[in-house]
């Protein structure tokens, strides 16, 4: 028997398990990351018109460098946690108003939500444009 190279097996890869493979790959990869998004909820509040029930609101003024003033009292950025535990402990309310101001970076805000969150937050809002908080 005299074998010939026309009688050998080919050998030739099949790519197309291999590109279904990598296909649910792709999709799966993406359906999970659609829903690993990362967010803040934030509520926007109304101006108060005439007399407000609710009292004087905390607000949280986020500076450049960053600096923090809570009800426009100067606050150390290392001090914050604990003037926002001292200042929650005993209120039934648990809501504060961020205010950012020019200059000051997106990261110092979410950093500055992030620790309200830690004092005992449990709503974050906006202050309306032309509150105090926002001259």
């Amino acid at each position: 028997m005299n074998a010939t190279r026309s009688a050998l097996p080919v050998c030739e890869p099949n790519v197309t398990p291999m590109l279904d493979v990598l296909l649910v790959l792709l999709i799966t990869f993406m359906a999970i990351s659609i829903r690993m998004r990362h967010t803040i909820d934030a509520q926007l509040s109304q101006p108060c018109v005439g007399k407000c029930a609710q009292g004087t609101p905390i607000v949280l003024e986020v500076f450049a460098g960053p600096a923090y003033r809570i009800n426009r009292t100067p606050i150390a950025a290392n001090a914050l946690l604990q003037e926002l535990e001292k200042i929650y402990d005993g209120r039934r309310d648990k809501v504060l108003q961020v205010a950012g101001h020019a200059g000051a970076r997106y990261q110092d805000v979410i950093s500055a939500m992030d620790v309200a969150k830690s004092a005992g937050v449990r709503a974050i809002g906006v202050p309306p444009k032309d509150s105090d908080a926002n001259r």
